[in-house]
């Protein structure tokens, strides 16, 4: 469970366990700031980095590809937890009235992110590619930080796994919206990256300018010292096992859905050989996201009622394990369209139960964003080791059944692993 310092009696609201059940309207803003950051991290992945990349080097479009999701995963590894830790000793005061700690860097991520994705549309060469794509996953990094303290610093615990629920759906619905704006709506990488870029401060802005975020007294602060700062990201297994554990747990699920999904679109094309990929790969999205609608606020809710957390995370990994192996006995269209379907509501029971599960083994209150961005590395580091083994397993190890076939084993072991938790049903 979360540990608080200093003693309750003295702690502003800031850091405060919250009590207070958080309104639907709450729920439905920070749905919709998820929404847009999720679109600027999915859509360029999934549909425009792969079109830009496969025009500047259609040839060895798989590897260069890896290389620049890789290099801007890595960069999302470091923002994430940095942006966070600095974001709980954000003491913002302008003209005499004070500002919380996060909504600043969540308004200055998403207007900064916003240029950084019209900036990459722009670019010609891998390597302009590559900064590009950097600069917008540091900054949307930056603002996804703020957005999961939000769920510690304002819900209670009995309330997290229903709007834990609701703000996992954007992590697939982002997938779908921004296709379809990529597709359906514009035409070309240049006006996809621009709408992307309008839809991330049309979605995010509204939540940092009309909700609530605490101010952080300064004498509450926790001292900037670079050097502190630097070893106060690695927290002991020893000290905090079962926050490591969780670590684990959601490392292992992530690689396997980065092995999975990064190469969708080429799997359908020399795979699958779909005379359509780009069509075929808006509908397997768009069946992931029935599935992932239909279970998740519906197990984070069954979850919270309950009192349970880890027996919903293990089915969901059997469930996901089940749906990557079909795709590895049977590379064609039918197996596609059942496995996108099982992998979503897999998925969206992980994403709610385990996020809920996640915000009751911190280690201290006064660093929610920075503990919660060490758990994003378990997000963002399968990004970079993703391409580096599947690239491998690919080309010269057996093809898209193998590795599907280790996808299916990845994600089995990582949602066993939760067994190893203790402080959590």
């Amino acid at each position: 469970m979360t540990t608080i310092d200093p003693t309750p009696t003295s702690l502003p609201a800031a850091l405060a366990e919250p009590m207070v059940p958080v309104r639907r309207s709450w729920i439905a803003l920070i749905f919709a700031a998820n929404l847009g950051v999720w679109m600027a991290f999915f859509t360029p992945i999934q549909v425009l980095l792969p079109q830009q990349v496969e025009r500047i080097a259609p040839l060895d479009k798989e590897a260069m590809l890896a290389v620049v999701t890789g290099i801007g995963a890595l960069a999302a590894v470091l923002a994430n937890p940095l942006a966070g830790a600095l974001s709980d000793r954000t003491c913002l005061r302008i003209g005499g009235r004070e500002f919380g700690r996060r909504h600043v860097w969540t308004a200055g991520g998403a207007v900064l992110g916003a240029l950084a994705l019209v900036l990459l549309a722009r670019q010609d060469t891998i390597a302009g590619v590559t900064v590009g794509w950097v600069a917008a996953q540091v900054c949307f990094n930056a603002m996804l930080a703020s957005l999961t303290a939000a769920i510690p610093d304002r819900v209670p615990v009995a309330q997290r796994g229903g709007v834990s629920g609701w703000v996992g759906i954007p992590q697939a619905l982002g997938l779908v919206v921004g296709a379809v704006l990529v597709t359906a709506v514009v035409s070309g990488t240049t006006a996809g990256y621009a709408a992307i870029a309008v839809a991330v401060l049309l979605l995010s802005l509204p939540f940092a300018l009309l909700t609530g975020d605490d101010p952080l007294p300064r004498a509450h602060r926790p001292a900037l010292r670079w050097r502190a700062l630097a070893a106060s990201m690695w927290i002991s297994p020893r000290r905090h096992p079962d926050f490591a554990w969780a670590w684990i747990t959601r490392f292992l699920v992530q690689i396997g859905n980065a092995l999975g999904t990064l190469y969708l679109l080429y799997f359908l094309t020399d795979g699958v050989r779909h005379p359509d990929p780009e069509g075929a790969l808006l509908v397997l999205i768009l069946l992931y996201t029935v599935g992932m609608m239909l279970t998740a606020v519906v197990a984070g809710r069954l979850s919270d009622r309950s009192g349970r957390r880890k027996v919903f995370v293990i089915t969901s990994g059997v469930i996901m394990a089940v749906a990557a192996l079909l795709l590895a006995v049977a590379p064609v269209w039918s197996m596609a369209v059942a496995a996108a379907l099982l992998l979503g509501a897999g998925y969206g029971v992980y994403l709610s139960v385990d996020a809920a599960l996640i915000t009751e083994v911190l280690p201290r209150a006064t660093d929610r964003a920075k503990d919660l961005g060490v758990i994003n590395i378990a997000n963002s580091a399968p990004q970079v080791l993703g391409p580096a083994i599947s690239a491998p397993i690919v080309v010269h190890l057996g093809g898209y059944p193998t590795l599907y076939a280790v996808t299916a084993a990845v994600t089995l072991l990582g949602s066993a692993l939760v067994l190893k938790i203790r402080s959590v049903r």
